[in-house]
């Protein structure tokens, strides 16, 4: 190996500077690297049991693993090891021309950076060379350490385990002509979602088989073995056949293995020559045939095992990430780098193949770099109720809108785990669908409908974030109780929005039945607790729960939100028919002021009450009524968008990608909830009146959600929270006196 001087450097590729060491020469090179594998105006190889096309595919795998080690090293931090053991996998991939790669590993991002800098995806956030590679790994404005929306080329996040296959589904349903492969490990195969999502996707969607799991079958999770390594590879095959996959392509680094090493996972890296590239063929090979099999109708896995770590620093689990005693100076951080070394002709071939495959970088290439059409939707039929009519279901109002959005966006999908029927939204199924293979006009069924009904609130939230951040319109509809089992990701998703650097469709919920609605089903149907997770989520700026107070307000509510770009909307309705109360323009006004005053009544001492919900103001309004009768005055105030009830300071707004700078002013707030006392009442989190409580120095107080009780009507379970009229007009008379 030699090390490049200075002066040396100045005959390097101008891509090459900041690559530490080089070798010499490389067997085979001036037979097998003559020339490109991928020719000129080519996106892949012409043929896969070309020696040219498997040389040179063994030659990218080892240039993923030394900018992998020593991108890492740079910082003594990241993960290299997972990444590492499949590497032949991914260069396979982009060798065959598949570009739009996901993956469920965010421990994979340094690999996944070193392919977009490959590629030259990474100039387009101004790194050009290696050396920028490695000052901007893990640093602000920079590569992240785990993948995000900025990074140029990359489709989706990945950090918390069990989520990249939505992402994969999704974008293979919007994009049915291209391949989404996607990596999984070992170690996080024990997630139970991942293939239960993807057995429900292909029973909903058969002939969506367009997505292709990569399984790194490592042995080793983050600190130990996996809990699949015992797995014989017939156990292997057996389990992704039990769970419907029709093709298994597994290829065993250990049937290559001509150094005797011990153990079912080996380091092909360890291998002769020869059978490095017997190794690499066979990946090629299998990686080509799962790769047709996937985009013609069988749901495929393709399975690389090798042992973790191979080809960089350390093997199993103590590959998994660096730490600070892992620098570019220590002897075996050096030892690896060397050992990995290319010569500097072997690099230039290697991006050569990455820039011409696919067609170009994955920054101009892959669909999430551009913006998905979206048919015209016009302006939605509202319906308006007579305030102080008949009571009606907020949630079939808007079920009656969604019905029409569907109508005339054929990508747009519903999701719903516990049923629609359950939300007073039967209205969505019967003119959507719910997807099944069953027909059945009685429970609106029709294997081409738009309504996704798997058990499972993460599969719900997945494929409609999923979609959303693909590009199309969804709305995932939950009860409140419920759906923090599907948090996770629609958090990831609308992280990852706020940096994107394109537009796409908010993400938009529909959570439904409160906890005062649930009183008979008892505590495990109440749990409004969820509202303190979304009260948290507004300083991040783009998350916006809204709490329309009637079938009027959630109908303007929803053509609000369906209008909006890269946030996190959540609208929260009872499926309960409640009385109207505020006009469609009022709640326009409160969707721009946050909060709509709803009664007033003047007095020599004034109560302002600031109410988050629907059903919480039938107390509330009793207890003004007696106020009232003692000559107090009072105030009744709907927050329908309590995020813009915030100071501009409180939230991240200004660094979103698609900035939303509205919020009252004091000038508003004052004119909104002064007065000789307040008091916040809710059915649920108090955390979601700390935007109001922040900025009134009135005697104030808060009323909210304790705890859950099984009890015989809302108001039963109101009373055991404190939330009744006596409780509220006694602070009320306490506070102003």
């Amino acid at each position: 190996m030699t090390v490049m001087t200075s002066k040396a450097s100045s005959a390097l590729p101008n891509f090459c500077e900041g690559i530490q060491y080089f070798s010499e020469a490389l067997q085979g090179f001036e037979t097998y690297g003559a020339t490109p594998a991928i020719e000129s105006g080519k996106i892949a190889i012409a043929d896969p049991t070309d020696p040219v096309a498997v040389y040179q595919t063994l030659l990218a795998a080892d240039a993923l693993r030394y900018l992998t080690l020593q991108v890492t090293g740079s910082k003594a931090s990241g993960h290299p090891g997972g990444f590492a053991s499949q590497a032949e996998a991914y260069a396979a991939l982009v060798m065959l021309g598949h570009k739009n790669i996901i993956t469920e590993v965010g421990h994979h991002a340094p690999g996944f950076y070193s392919a977009m800098f490959l590629d030259r995806s990474l100039e387009d956030m101004g790194i050009f060379n290696v050396q920028q590679l490695r000052d901007r790994f893990r640093e602000k404005h920079g590569l992240l350490g785990h993948l995000s929306g900025y990074i140029p080329g990359i489709l989706a996040p990945a950090g918390p385990l069990g989520q990249g296959q939505h992402f994969a589904m999704a974008a293979a349903l919007l994009h049915q002509d291209k391949l989404f492969p996607f990596t999984v490990g070992d170690g996080g195969l024990g997630e139970p979602y991942i293939m239960s999502s993807m057995a429900h996707f292909n029973t909903a969607y058969p002939s969506v088989t367009n997505f292709l799991p990569v399984l790194v079958w490592n042995g080793y999770s983050q600190e130990h073995h996996s809990m699949v390594s015992l797995k014989t590879n017939a156990e292997m095959q057996a389990y992704w056949q039990g769970n419907g996959f029709a093709e298994v392509v597994l290829v065993d680094a250990k049937d290559f293995d001509d150094q005797n090493q011990p153990g079912d996972y080996v380091d092909s890296t360890a291998f002769s020559f020869e059978q490095r590239l017997a190794f690499t063929k066979a990946v090629l090979l299998g990686m080509d045939k799962a790769a047709h099999s996937a985009l013609n109708g069988q749901l495929t896995v393709f399975i690389i095992k090798q042992l973790k770590g191979a080809g960089v620093h350390a093997r199993g689990s103590k590959s998994h990430n660096l730490y600070p005693k892992d620098t570019l100076d220590a002897p075996h951080i050096i030892s690896a780098l060397q050992t990995r070394a290319l010569p500097v002709e072997a690099w230039q071939l290697v991006r050569t193949n990455a820039e011409r495959a696919g067609g170009g970088p994955a920054a101009k290439t892959v669909v999430t770099e551009f913006e998905l059409p979206l048919p015209e939707l016009g302006e939605l039929p509202l319906e308006e109720y007579t305030v102080g009519g008949d009571p009606k279901v907020a949630t079939t109002a808007m079920g009656r809108l969604v019905g029409i959005v569907g109508k005339k966006d054929s990508n747009f999908l519903v999701t719903n785990a516990d049923g629609n029927e359950a939300s007073g939204i039967a209205n969505i199924n019967q003119a959507l669908k719910i997807i099944h293979p069953t027909v059945d006009d009685l429970y609106n069924q029709a294997p081409n409908g738009q309504v996704y009904e798997p058990l499972s609130e993460d599969a719900c939230a997945g494929l409609a974030a999923g979609l959303a951040l693909m590009g199309a319109r969804t709305l995932w509809c939950s009860y409140e109780s419920f759906a923090i089992n599907g948090l996770p990701i629609w958090q990831t998703v609308i992280q990852a929005m706020a940096e994107l650097r394109r537009q796409t469709p908010s993400t938009i919920t529909l959570f439904t039945a409160g906890a005062l609605e649930q009183g008979r089903n008892g505590w495990t149907h109440q749990r409004p607790e969820i509202e303190a997770y979304f009260a948290s989520l507004m300083r991040n700026g783009n998350v916006f729960p809204l709490f329309p107070p009637d079938a009027n307000s959630i109908q303007a509510c929803y053509a609000w939100a369906l209008k909006t770009k890269n946030k996190g909307i959540v609208i929260t309705a009872s499926k309960s028919p409640l009385p109207i109360r505020t006009t469609l323009a009022q709640t326009r006004q409160g969707l721009e002021d946050g909060a709509v005053l709803l009664h007033e009544v003047p007095g020599d001492q004034q109560v302002v009450f600031a109410v988050i919900g629907d059903m919480t103001l039938m107390p509330v309004f009793e207890a003004a009524a007696f106020l009232e009768t003692e000559g107090i005055g009072v105030k009744i105030v709907s927050i329908i968008n309590p995020r813009r009830l915030y100071r501009p300071d409180d939230t991240a707004w200004e660094t979103c990608s698609e900035p939303d700078d509205g919020f009252m002013d004091d000038a508003k707030f004052a004119e909104l909830f002064d007065g000789n006392a307040l008091i916040g009442v809710t059915g649920g989190a108090a955390a979601m009146l700390e935007p109001i409580m922040l900025r009134s120095n009135c005697k104030r107080d808060t009323f909210a959600w304790k705890r859950g009780e099984t009890t015989a009507s809302a108001g039963e379970l109101m009373a055991f929270n404190g939330l009744t009229a006596e409780v509220l007009t006694k602070r009320a008379i306490e506070l102003v006196h």
